[in-house]
C-alpha cells in the first residue's frame, strides 16, 4: 500500500494542464452500453476508477483498449447482464450499467454497489425512475435484478431530491425505450449535460439539455459514441484550494472557466485573485486566507466535491470559517485528520466551524475517501515538516499522478510503499 511523504510548506507555482473528468468519463462509458459497435472517448484521464469500470464492461463481453488517454470500447459482444459483486464492490458508479443494459438487453443484474467509506448514498432513485419506464426490479442476496417486457416504455419521473447519478442512469435506460420519457428536477451538472450531448451526437433524441427537464423520445438504435471527455472542475478546484492554501501562483490550461464559477466565487472571498483566458484560469494567492462561509448545492451552488478542499484552505484563514454540508451530511471523516495537522475545527451535525490558526504542523494522517485524501494532500503542502499521507490509493481513484503533478508546480512529495 502506497503513501505520500510531503514537506513543508511550499507554495504551489506554475502552469497545469487540467486532465478529463472522472465524473464525466464513467457514464460515458457506461453509455456506450446502449450502441454495438466501437465508442471511442478521448481525453480519457488514467485513474483507477476508469480501469476498474472497463474491467466490468469486460465482463459484461465488451473490449476495451485504453492508451495515451484514448478508450476504446467494442460493444460488438456484449451478451451478459450480470456485473458480479467481486467488481462492483470496488466502485459506486458502477451501478451506471444498470439503466444501459435494461434499455439494450431489456434485464441486468447488478450487485449493490460500494466506494468510498462515507455516508449512505442510496440508488433509490435509479430503481423508481426506472419502474416508472416499465422495469421490475427484485433485491436479492445484495443484488439488484431488474427486467422489462421487451423494450422499456416511455414514462415520467421526478427526482426528489434532484441526482446526479440517478439523472444519467434513467436517462441512459429511456434514450431506447418505446414512447416518451419526461424526466423532471433533473440534475443540471456539466457532467450530465455532457452525457446528453455525446448521446444526442450518437443519434438518441433528447430536449432541454441543460435544463431540469429532459424531455426523451425513443429511439430504435443509436450509433457508437465519439466524444472527448470534457476537463476535471473538482481536479482543477484542488488545485486552485491548495493555491489558497500555499500562497502560491498557478495557471490551470484546459479549463471551461464557467464550470469552476461556484469555486472561484469562494476563492475570490478568501482572498485569490482569479484570471480567465479562454480556457486558461490564473490563480493567484498571497498572504493568509480570508475567512468564508460556505454551503454545498446541487450545481450550480458550490459543489460538495470540493468541500474538503476549501475547509483545508479555511484551516490558516484570518479569521472564523463556517461550511454546512447539505448534499451528504456525513461527509466530514477529513475534520480529525485535519485536526492532526493542528487545524481547530468543530463539528455541530452538518456545520462545521473552522477556527484559522496561524500554521499546520505536519503529522502522519489516513486518508478516508477520495476528496478527504486530495484535501490533507494539499493541506500538507503547506504545513511545517513532514507529513505522511497513508491509503493514498483512495486519491489515486480520481486524480491521476497527483504527486507527480504537484511536484511540477514546486511541491516537496513522493511516493513511498507503506
Amino acid at each position: 500500500m502506497d503513501k505520500f511523504v510531503i514537506e513543508g510548506p511550499t507554495p504551489l507555482e506554475g502552469e497545469l494542464k487540467v486532465g478529463g473528468a472522472k465524473n464525466a468519463v464513467l457514464p460515458l462509458m457506461a453509455a456506450a452500453l446502449l450502441a454495438r459497435g466501437e465508442s471511442v472517448i478521448d481525453n480519457v484521464p488514467d485513474l483507477q476508477d476508469v480501469r476498474f469500470f472497463a474491467t466490468i464492461l469486460e465482463g459484461l463481453g465488451a473490449k476495451c483498449r485504453f492508451e495515451d488517454h484514448r478508450l476504446a470500447i467494442d460493444t460488438t459482444g456484449v451478451n451478459n447482464p450480470e456485473a458480479p459483486y467481486d467488481l462492483v464492490r470496488k466502485m459506486r458508479a458502477s451501478i451506471y450499467v444498470l439503466g444501459p443494459l435494461l434499455g439494450s438487453l431489456g434485464e441486468a443484474r447488478v450487485s449493490m454497489p460500494g466506494g468510498c467509506a462515507w455516508g449512505p448514498r442510496p440508488v433509490n432513485l435509479h430503481i423508481e425512475g426506472m419502474t416508472a419506464l416499465g422495469a421490475e426490479f427484485t433485491l436479492d442476496e445484495g443484488y439488484i435484478s431488474g427486467r422489462c417486457a421487451g423494450k422499456m416504455k416511455g414514462g415520467r419521473f421526478r427526482f426528489e431530491p434532484s441526482s446526479v447519478g440517478g439523472t444519467c442512469n434513467v436517462l441512459m435506460a429511456a434514450v431506447l425505450a418505446e414512447g416518451e420519457s419526461v424526466l423532471e428536477n433533473c440534475a443540471i451538472e456539466p457532467e450530465v449535460t455532457q452525457l446528453v450531448e455525446a448521446m444526442v451526437a450518437a443519434g438518441a433524441r433528447i430536449e432541454g439539455m441543460g435544463t431540469g427537464t429532459l424531455k426523451v423520445t425513443g429511439v430504435a438504435e443509436i450509433a457508437p459514441l465519439a466524444h472527448r471527455v470534457m476537463a476535471d472542475r473538482i481536479e482543477a478546484g484542488t488545485f486552485m484550494a491548495g493555491v489558497a492554501l500555499t500562497s502560491g501562483r498557478v495557471t490551470l490550461t484546459g479549463v471551461d472557466p464557467e464550470h469552476l464559477s461556484p469555486v472561484t466565487s469562494v476563492l475570490t472571498d478568501m482572498g485569490c485573485e482569479i484570471t480567465a483566458d479562454g480556457d486558461l484560469l490564473t490563480v493567484e494567492a498571497s498572504g493568509r486566507p480570508r475567512s468564508v462561509e460556505v454551503v454545498t448545492r446541487p450545481y450550480p451552488g458550490f459543489p460538495t466535491d470540493m468541500q474538503a478542499q476549501v475547509m483545508a484552505a479555511c484551516c490558516l484563514a484570518d479569521g472564523t470559517s463556517f461550511i454546512t454540508e447539505t448534499i451528504y451530511t456525513d461527509r466530514f471523516t477529513h475534520v480529525a485528520e485535519l485536526q492532526r495537522l493542528g487545524a481547530d475545527i468543530r463539528l455541530d451535525g452538518a456545520r462545521a466551524a473552522v477556527f484559522g490558526v496561524d500554521r499546520l504542523q505536519g503529522a502522519p494522517v489516513m486518508a478516508t475517501d477520495l476528496r478527504a485524501s486530495a484535501a490533507l494532500v494539499i493541506a500538507g503542502c503547506a504545513a511545517e515538516g513532514i507529513t505522511t499521507v497513508n491509503r493514498v490509493y483512495h486519491i489515486d481513484r480520481g486524480y491521476e499522478r497527483i504527486e507527480v503533478r504537484l511536484a511540477a508546480l514546486g511541491a516537496k512529495i513522493r511516493r513511498e510503499r507503506e
